[in-house]
């Protein structure tokens, strides 16, 4: 199903591609750490014993599953939606919250409180003036999905300053991954800016959980399943997963725990998963299973968005405490 063809690593389309890393490599932050650290072994600052152990540390910290923030856009207004019910049919639509404030009113709050991977969802046509205006409050720091295709990828991070921009469905041609076309993606924007959106829905085989990824707004499935074999080779492309668990989306009952679970073992780039989160409760439940590798998204039970179930200020306040 998936080619094992390297992935290019470039940014610019007149680029040279680059093969892909043989691991993963630990995030910016990490590698300017990591080099001090080295450095001063190499100066005879520190022993060898001592670098290790500073390092393995740093990593050991980053592993703490964080609050991440949504903004989902549809006809041009911020809503959360009953995600099995996004079709292209207006009356089976079950939306559970409209903002009355606009776009940018989200993403400065976000920009605000420092709620970093946040991503900007345009769900359908009629979407990108209110996607542009919410990047426009944090230039640089939040991301947009929703239609993203290779002819327009480049627009979103260089002119309209997205961080990454957010794929699913230009991946998938008739239902089946192209690896061609994700390889033209990462040409064009680079590694670093691209995450693969890989929402699914959940089917029993054998008695046992398997998670399709699903595409044109979760109704259809495609030729692909989410398990570890299919993330090592998409991680080779991209910095980071978005995992909507769309059975479950927008109706505040629970998380899909045995997803949560299967991707804490699975995945080795940065990963968000969002669908049926209900209380604050289910940051530490996601830390739990996950052991802290997997990021958490509130939608309708925030009470940003209108809900009764999570205070956004308490999302703030666990973010910063496993800052510290």
């Amino acid at each position: 199903m998936l080619d094992s063809s390297a992935a290019r690593g470039a940014t610019g389309s007149g680029a040279e591609p680059q093969p892909p890393e043989a691991e993963t490599p630990l995030p910016a932050a990490g590698l300017i750490l990591s080099f001090r650290i080295c450095t001063r072994y190499m100066q005879h600052e520190e022993t060898e014993d001592r670098v290790i152990s500073r390092v393995i540390k740093y990593q050991i910290r980053r592993a703490m599953t964080k609050f991440r923030g949504c903004i989902d856009i549809h006809n041009g207004q911020v809503k959360q939606i009953v995600g099995g019910t996004l079709t292209s049919a207006e009356s089976q639509l079950k939306t559970n919250f409209v903002a009355t404030q606009p776009a940018e009113y989200f993403g400065r709050l976000y920009r605000k409180n420092e709620v970093y991977g946040t991503h900007v969802i345009k769900l359908g046509p009629g979407c990108d003036e209110a996607a542009e205006e919410a990047l426009a409050e944090w230039p640089g720091q939040l991301q947009v999905g929703g239609g993203i295709t290779a002819e327009n990828a480049q627009s979103w991070i260089q002119e309209k300053k997205a961080s990454k921009v957010i794929v699913t469905s230009y991946l998938f041609p008739d239902g089946k991954l192209s690896i061609p076309r994700l390889e033209k993606l990462v040409s064009l924007v680079g590694k670093e800016h691209l995450v693969i959106d890989l929402s699914c829905r959940k089917k029993i085989v054998d008695g046992e959980p398997r998670w399709i990824v699903a595409m044109n707004r979760w109704q259809t499935l495609t030729d692909t399943e989410v398990n570890k074999s299919t993330l090592d080779e998409l991680s080779r492309y991209c910095s980071e997963f978005l995992i909507h668990a769309a059975d479950v989306e927008g109706l505040c009952r629970g998380i899909d725990e045995d997803l949560v679970a299967a991707l804490g073992n699975w995945v080795t780039i940065p990963t968000v998963y969002a669908g049926g989160a209900k209380s604050l409760n289910d940051l530490e439940l996601v830390a739990k299973l996950s052991h802290g590798k997997v990021d958490l998204t509130f939608g309708s039970a925030l009470d940003i968005f209108g809900g009764d179930k999570v205070a956004f200020s308490s999302c703030v306040a666990w973010n910063q405490s496993q800052s510290q």
